[in-house]
């Protein structure tokens, strides 16, 4: 099968293959594109927690953005664990340098476990440099909370955070509900001319590593094949949830998603 496009990830890595780059890269591949690299940090962890994160010094991150990109110019480019200023400030000189516009944002600062990801001043400037660059941010609720200092409660108190967010640069948001403890789980999607509520069925299983590294990568991936940004997430949230629901039950914490599960295309994602 002909690669669909080409995808630049720029992320951690996570040695349990749940989440980071090798979550990206698996389902950059299943959903039928082509994954290249930037990685920004190595983490040694497992379902249960993190043990250690070492850091890639920003000027190898920056050559493997440049190097990769002046071979394979990236059709869409998504971004995960920054964890620190220094990497943030490289990636955004990259990013101008390759003039790049379809840039997909998942602002990765806490794990799956709690283990906290990127330090105070990285999110700052995450917030305020980076995320304006950003045609798409997909925070969840602890992140979408740090990056607008409110609380998160309920459906309203998610809208008000979204338009917060649009208000400090973003352009368009996707503020992932799943951790508010309602029976359906929301997404919205929001930017300065429309809301649109996504709604889930919520899986009892604990076994959600990774679900918002594999999110953004696949809406990278459409959005990369010409869907329309809303269509882009409609189809990404999909993905994950078939994801969820057909989970190998890996790990004695929190186990990774399916991320195999579009390997046969279908109807699901046309």
């Amino acid at each position: 099968m002909k690669s669909k496009s080409k995808i630049l990830i720029i992320a951690g890595s996570d040695s349990s293959g749940g989440a980071g780059i090798q979550a990206d890269i698996k389902t950059v591949t299943a959903l039928g594109s082509y994954a290249m690299t930037a990685i920004t940090a190595v983490t040694s962890q497992n379902t249960q927690g993190v043990k250690s994160i070492v850091s890639i010094p920003p000027k190898e991150i920056s050559k493997q953005i440049m190097y990769t990109s002046k071979d394979i110019k990236p059709d869409a480019i998504k971004i995960g664990m920054l964890h620190s200023t220094k990497v943030i400030k490289v990636v955004i000189r990259s990013l101008f340098s390759l003039k790049a516009t379809k840039i997909i944002l998942d602002p990765v600062m806490v794990a799956k476990s709690g283990t906290k990801l990127i330090d105070d001043n990285a999110i700052k400037l995450l917030k305020n440099k980076l995320m304006k660059r950003a045609l798409l941010i997909t925070p969840n609720i602890p992140e979408a909370e740090i990056l607008t200092n409110t609380k998160i409660k309920n459906k309203e108190d998610m809208i008000f955070a979204a338009n917060r967010l649009l208000d400090a640069g973003a352009k368009n948001v996707l503020l992932k509900g799943g951790h508010l403890k309602t029976k359906l789980v929301q997404d919205i999607f929001i930017n300065k001319f429309e809301i649109k509520k996504f709604n889930s069925k919520r899986f009892k299983t604990k076994n959600t590593h990774g679900t918002g590294c594999t999110l953004s990568s696949a809406i990278t991936v459409f959005l990369s094949c010409g869907k329309p940004i809303k269509k882009a997430c409609e189809l990404g949230i999909k993905y994950v949830n078939f994801a969820i629901k057909t989970n190998p039950k890996y790990g004695k914490g929190h186990g990774p998603i399916n991320h195999l599960n579009s390997m046969k295309l279908d109807k699901r994602f046309k």
